[in-house]
């Protein structure tokens, strides 16, 4: 065994510690060799011998060697005691790599109590938005109108101008394909139906996710990283009512409000390029467009934007009330609100497409 044995003075204190890291140095440590201190003879020691332990330790152990101690006993043992997490250099376990099924057990488990959280989250903000203002419980209502504006009317311009470029995208596209039939008046048609059912919806819903989910999920974040949502507990507030519940409310109005003037923008960037490119009279466009409009159609586009406005808001404060961290905590899950809302916003639109169109 590569071990080096050295006896420790009878008293240690300032001197004596002193003398035995200068014969320490003097003598050498091999790399990877133990040195051990014998404390057998050892009757008595003080603070001052105990620094010199520690700095003959990290001496050892810039060595790239081990320190170890032997033969303490009495009142040095427990002075020891106490010192020993900074003199004995442990060896460190290499890092063991789970393996798959341990990967997908935790997992499975880190799930499961993501689902238990947002259970009981989704009860809370149940009972705040829809139950306690009807058993005078109090309702922010101020906030609710605050929370409206921030989410609906300073949102409408990029939602307007989104659902027109992708009203003009759409005509354009369609256009390419059904004048090879002769048929381009139909495109009206298309586009009509197409931003009823789908992409009206789809496209603010997106719009949204990105930036009120995101925000959303910033700001609770931010509050529990910075202890506010604490604060708010000690004051006897409930984090679901004094924030959660105003946000709700006011999503479920502005996003089908949003939806709905989505549908004109895009329908209206349709025919831009019906009446400018295509050359149709504005009359035989705008009598196709209504002609196509069906009530159902537009009900499924509205529809879909309260339940999106449910999934964008309850994900974004789910994240945000999750985080652990500082500040990259706060990146990470306000990244990880909105890759949820797109990816729900899309599976969503998925299970509604299939059960609209082969269902009903």
């Amino acid at each position: 065994m590569n071990e080096k044995r050295i006896q420790c003075p009878k008293h240690l204190d300032q001197e004596s510690g002193r003398g035995l890291v200068e014969q320490v140095r003097a003598e050498g440590v091999a790399p990877r060799q133990t040195l051990v201190l014998d404390f057998s003879e050892t009757e008595d020691m003080d603070t001052r011998g105990g620094a010199w332990l520690i700095e003959l330790a990290n001496y050892v152990k810039a060595q790239n060697a081990k320190f170890d101690l032997a033969g303490q006993q009495g009142d040095v043992a427990e002075f020891l005691g106490l010192l020993r997490p900074s003199l004995v250099s442990m060896a460190e376990a290499p890092p063991q790599r789970a393996g798959v099924f341990e990967q997908a057990g935790e997992a499975a488990l880190n799930t499961i109590s993501e689902f238990k959280e947002f259970y009981h989250f989704l009860v809370d903000t149940i009972y705040w938005t829809a139950l306690a203002p009807f058993e005078g419980r109090g309702f922010r209502w101020g906030s609710f109108i605050d929370e409206l504006n921030e989410m609906g009317v300073r949102a409408l311009k990029i939602t307007l101008l989104m659902n027109f470029l992708l009203g003009m995208i759409v005509a354009m596209l369609s256009a390419a394909q059904l004048e090879l039939f002769g048929a381009s008046i139909y495109v009206a048609d298309l586009v009509m139906v197409a931003f009823a059912r789908e992409l009206a919806a789809v496209m603010t819903a997106v719009v949204v996710s990105a930036r009120t989910g995101a925000a959303i999920a910033a700001e609770l974040a931010t509050m529990k990283v910075q202890e506010e949502l604490d604060a708010l507990r000690g004051m006897g507030l409930h984090a679901a009512q004094f924030l959660v519940a105003p946000k709700v409310l006011a999503l479920v109005i502005a996003l089908p409000l949003l939806t709905g003037l989505g549908m004109l923008a895009g329908i209206g960037g349709g025919a831009v390029w019906g009446l400018v490119v295509l050359e149709f009279r504005p009359d035989i466009w705008f009598n196709q467009t209504l002609n196509a409009a069906m009530f159902s159609d537009i009900f499924q586009g509205f529809f879909k934007a309260f339940v999106f406005a449910i999934v964008i808001v309850l994900i974004g404060c789910h994240n945000g009330l999750r985080v652990t961290g500082g500040a990259r905590g706060v990146g990470l899950m306000t990244t990880r609100a909105v890759v949820m809302d797109i990816f729900f916003i899309v599976l969503i639109d998925m299970i509604f497409a299939a059960f609209f169109y082969y269902i009903l």
